[in-house]
């Protein structure tokens, strides 16, 4: 009965965000409060549908309802507890369910918080959000339905994907999602302002709590899958340039840009119709990173695997939905404000170069990532593109545009003091590079790029510090004058310098994890030890363990530095019995910001004796690589806790309107 109560919801959904959709339009064109009203009612109603729809899917994977097609092929009454509540959105179906929660749950937030927001452009900012509501929960409904029964459903379930099984993987996905689908909120305004044919100061400070939010929520995500890969996958990396971790690390490019230009567009009224193009980008690299996941064109461990169908309408959402925004965007870009004039010493002016190494770079991760697709449909030939070509077209993009970063926020608007800022930046400049000749002389010579990528995250995070002092005018005033002005900043100040920083942190862990790592493999059999440069380890025991859903051979090691025990690692094999999938478990040592990764291998006979393939890595600050991006993370969030922004935005807003 439930299960009919969620299919019944999710249909409900759809006709809702239809009615919010045509009650929110007529309201625009007759100006009636009452009809606004009703659509603002019908998209928070679809959000309270779409939500008993995906607890009573919930519910069926937590009872493991295996009538329902969607749970037999992916849950199994073995699995822990917290695996089955994430099989909810570990399949296609589900996942596009919760596509559509997140997507209705944005259209119920304007709806019920966007009570400054002028009449016209709420509603036709919720008319668009109830159209993508439309179109996506058409497709569930109709192409992807994930309460399907099965006639004679069997006594056990298939299981989710065991490399799936992971508490990473269990919150990874609801993050994503909330930054994939955030950003349509973002289209939403956009394509609303172009109608209205107004985009001004006032709409982009509205927009940018979207954008925050969104860009922190698709950091927290892609960090979470970072991490999943580096720990689960067991060839100790972190990032190989996988498309599916591509498609989504195209519209976070795309949402710092976004960021980047609608300050402009909010502080000067300029670059009115690129910020509103990145916005319909934004959320079309959203809807692309759908596609590339779901249509079954590409073969990773990421990716939802469907029939071809499912992926043609994908497909043909994505076309119809992109392309007449863009054309919308053709016809009615050319009547925008073009805004105030800038020198090309000033804030903006550094603001529009970030933009543009933004937009590159994420041009050149767009072609490393679709030429293989269409060439591969053109000529039948497949090919891949990897870590080379993204190294020799991305990172000096991404290096050029780390070397103003710091400066941007020194310079004033309008017209900039370059002078003035050198002067500022000068010792910063010179202990960054300090730090990279020590890399480069100390650590190793060989080791250039790596050391030139340690300068430039010192830079960056000694540039935002640098800022922080000039805010708060450190070493000019007394120290009673600058705490005061250090504890008064802005959170939105606090939230680009954390920002900043943590892209700084980042950098640092990718660089030394990246150049310094130590790797070694060997067959060990007990009593066995692998050097590891200045470490080493030895194989103890292998015991057998007993899973709640596998079985396992457990190593038992002990790691040492010279004589000293260092730490113990435990890296298990298993073997699930539903599905007979074997996988790695990782065993990682922390040893202050850095890694000893330990991966146990399949047991092999050697003159007459087990021994066991064992891979090591010394990952030197690997847990920066993880620390940066939360730090980044949290930046966006204290922005975002901004009490002034959200009070500004309404304030001028209704000064626009009026």
């Amino acid at each position: 009965m439930i299960v009919e109560i969620g299919a019944f919801a999710l249909a409900f959904a759809l006709a809702l965000s239809l009615a919010q959709a045509i009650l929110s339009a007529v309201a625009r064109v007759r100006r009636s409060s009452v009809l606004a009203g009703a659509g603002q009612g019908a998209a928070i109603a679809a959000f309270i549908a779409l939500a008993i729809a995906f607890a009573s899917l919930m519910y069926a994977f937590v009872v493991s309802d295996f009538s329902v097609a969607n749970v037999a092929a992916n849950s199994h009454t073995a699995k822990p507890l917290l695996y089955r509540v994430a099989g909810t959105w570990g399949s296609h179906e589900g996942s596009m369910m919760l596509w559509c929660l997140a997507l209705t749950g944005c259209g119920a937030a304007v709806a019920a918080f966007g009570r400054d927001l002028p009449a016209g452009l709420k509603s036709l900012t919720i008319t668009v959000q109830g159209l993508l509501g439309v179109v996506f929960l058409a497709y569930t409904v109709f192409a992807s339905n994930p309460f399907v029964r099965i006639a004679n459903p069997p006594v056990e379930g298939r299981s989710l994907n065991p490399l799936l099984q992971d508490p990473a993987l269990a919150f990874h996905p609801p993050a994503l999602y909330l930054g994939y689908v955030g950003m349509s909120v973002v289209f939403s305004f956009a394509v609303a302002a172009l109608i209205e044919g107004r985009v001004d100061a006032a709409w982009a400070r509205w927009v940018r709590p979207w954008t925050l939010a969104a860009w922190a929520a698709l950091t927290v995500g892609i960090t979470l899958g970072a991490f999943w890969a580096y720990y689960e996958l067991g060839w100790g990396g972190w990032w190989f340039w996988d498309p599916v971790e591509n498609a989504s690390f195209m519209p976070w490019l795309i949402g710092a840009a976004l960021l980047h230009s609608a300050i402009v567009t909010e502080k000067r009224g300029a670059l009115t119709g690129w910020t509103v193009f990145l916005a319909l980008a934004a959320f079309s690299f959203s809807m692309l990173g759908a596609f590339l996941v779901r249509s079954g064109v590409l073969t990773s461990v990421h990716a939802f695997a469907v029939d071809p169908t499912r992926g043609v309408l994908l497909l043909m959402i994505l076309g119809v939905t992109a392309g007449a925004s863009f054309a919308l965007f053709a016809w009615r870009a050319p009547t925008l404000s073009r805004g105030g004039l800038f020198a090309p010493i000033s804030r903006e002016s550094a603001l529009v170069l970030n933009n543009i190494l933004l937009a590159a770079a994420t041009t050149t991760v767009l072609l490393g990532t679709l030429y293989p697709l269409i060439r591969e449909a053109a000529t039948g030939e497949a090919i891949s593109v990897g870590p080379p070509f993204f190294n020799l077209t991305f990172m000096p993009l991404m290096a050029a545009l780390i070397l103003i970063l710091p400066a941007g926020p020194l310079l004033a608007w309008k017209r900039g003091d370059l002078q003035g800022v050198i002067q500022r930046l000068w010792v910063a400049a010179l202990i960054a590079l300090a730090c990279g000749l020590a890399a480069f002389a100390l650590i190793s010579p060989r080791k250039a790029f790596s050391a030139a990528g340690v300068a430039m995250g010192a830079w960056l995070i000694l540039g935002a510090l640098v800022e922080l002092a000039e805010r708060t005018r450190a070493f000019r005033v007394s120290a009673g004058e600058s705490w005061r002005r250090f504890v008064g900043l802005p959170r939105g100040a606090w939230g680009m310098t954390l920002a900043h920083l943590g892209l700084g942190v980042f950098v640092l862990g990718a660089c030394f994890e990246t150049g310094w790592k130590v790797e070694a493999a060997q067959t060990l059999p007990i009593g066995g030890r692998l050097a590891l440069g200045e470490y080493s380890l030895v194989l103890d025991d292998i015991r057998g363990v007993d899973g709640p859903n596998y079985e396992a051979e457990r190593g038992l090691m002990r790691a040492f530095k010279g004589e000293k025990l260092i730490c113990e690692p435990t890296p298990e094999r298993r073997l699930y019995s539903t599905g007979g999938q074997t996988t790695s478990e990782v065993s990682i040592c922390t040893r202050g910001l850095d890694h000893l990764y330990v991966v146990l291998g399949e047991r092999r006979d050697a003159a007459g004796q087990p021994v066991w393939l064992v891979r090591a890595y010394w990952n030197p600050l690997a847990l920066l690589i993880f620390l940066g991006p939360a730090i980044m993370a949290v930046g966006g969030l204290v922005s975002l806790s901004d009490r002034r922004m959200r009070l500004a935005a309404g304030r001028r807003l209704v000064e626009a309107a009026a």
